[in-house]
């Protein structure tokens, strides 16, 4: 399904995200070498671009589409990725919050901006792969045919209502430049 393949797109591009996140939180452990800026960098991509785009096509489209067609919203699959999305908004925040702390001289918050992005990371990673591996299969499966071609046409009306046009090629630049970041 067109919807699904998107979706799975962007998940790569998240990936590249957490793994230079991850490496840039492995360096501030050990050589405290990477700035502050980075994580806020990082937290302005995921806001912009995991949430603001990739959640808001999810919560607003997928999911409404997929309790339509029979799939309960609560308790169930649905609700747990929508906890999931509440949680990493949470530690975005904490990442993001700590990581201003410690640009304004605070070193202290180096040890909340290394647990909140590793607890983001590992949270988005197990994200992913259950939506790519149960959720959306169960899409797939259940949106009729002649509605998953009107899921597509909605994601790019939610793109450019949140975003505007080129937001992927803005998204694909900072993944880039994060990595680059990263890697030192």
């Amino acid at each position: 399904m067109e919807a699904t393949r998107i979706l799975m797109e962007e998940h790569r591009i998240i990936e590249r995200v957490l793994g230079a996140l991850e490496l840039a939180t492995r360096r501030l452990e050990t050589d405290h070498l990477v700035g502050a800026a980075f994580f806020v960098a990082t937290a302005d991509f995921i806001k912009g671009f995991a949430d603001g785009c990739h959640h808001k096509k999810e919560e607003d489209v997928l999911f409404p589409a997929m309790v339509s067609a029979g799939v309960p919203s609560g308790g169930g699959s649905i609700g747990v990725m929508l906890a999931e999305h509440e949680e990493g908004r949470r530690l975005t925040r904490a990442m993001r919050g700590a990581a201003e702390k410690l640009a304004a001289g605070q070193v202290e918050a180096r040890g909340a901006v290394i647990e909140n992005a590793s607890a983001y990371i590992i949270l988005l990673r197990q994200h992913i792969a259950k939506e790519d591996g149960v959720l959306f299969p169960i899409a797939e499966r259940v949106i009729p045919p002649a509605e998953q071609a009107e899921l597509a046409a909605a994601f790019d009306r939610v793109e450019l209502e949140e975003t505007g046009e080129g937001v992927h090629e803005k998204y694909l630049g900072m993944a880039d430049q994060l990595e680059q970041e990263a890697r030192g």
